[in-house]
């Protein structure tokens, strides 16, 4: 059953993170350093961002074609894309492709910064296992919009695959896909700033609209 959500931002949620951690100008890439922080904070250990796993993230977003009703049904892609077509379309070797372990989509009317995508995504109990399961080794996050603008998406993936043999690249670098960011590529994504010059533009020419999304632990 769909459930909505009115989006608030929810800030005992989202940890601030150290001043160490290197973020690029990439949302993705933030959206896993807020995941990251609350892990540790929890006694969980960090996972390690792995662009491979992540971009196949941003591929998953793809497959529900912009329809985020689809998200709020609770629908998925069918485990054999991972292989067919997202692998493929990331330029990852299939036969390096591990079990997903755990998944968190959400999808919004407009675009939100990743602090509230976070709290957005950390809807309920059910969420918050899949964030602190202890079988996590690897994340990848991806976040773009649809036809140039809303509505929003956001997908994380978990792994329990092993560093360095796990969604690995065929040339070593997964593919960059626009539009759309994934974490983990050392990318400033320009895709990042697309969203939100997107979302300006979007709330000047529309006068009035309440903002609902849709965010599940799948």
């Amino acid at each position: 059953m769909a459930m909505v959500l009115w989006l608030l931002f929810s800030p005992f949620l989202f940890l601030s993170v150290s001043a160490n951690t290197q973020i690029t100008d990439n949302p993705a890439d933030e959206l896993v350093a807020a995941l990251n922080a609350n892990r540790t904070a929890h006694k969980s250990s960090a996972l390690t961002d792995n662009p491979g796993l992540a971009c196949i993230a941003l591929q998953y977003i793809k497959a529900y074609q912009g329809d985020c009703k689809a998200v709020g049904e609770a629908k998925k892609p069918a485990d054999s894309e991972f292989a067919e077509t997202f692998a493929p379309n990331c330029g990852v070797e299939a036969s390096t492709l591990s079990p997903i372990t755990g998944r968190l989509l959400g999808c919004q009317s407009k675009y939100v910064e990743p602090s509230e995508a976070f709290s957005m995504l950390m809807k309920n109990e059910k969420s918050l296992e899949i964030l602190y399961n202890k079988n996590h080794t690897e994340v990848g996050a991806g976040v773009t919009g649809s036809d140039g603008g809303g509505p929003y998406f956001w997908c994380v993936l978990f792994s329990n695959g092993k560093h360095n043999s796990s969604f690995v690249a065929q040339d070593g670098v997964a593919k960059i896909s626009r539009p759309g960011c994934f974490s983990g590529a050392n990318d400033e994504c320009s895709g990042a700033n697309d969203l939100s010059r997107l979302h300006h533009m979007w709330l000047y020419t529309v006068t009035a609209f309440v903002a609902a999304g849709y965010a599940f632990g799948i």
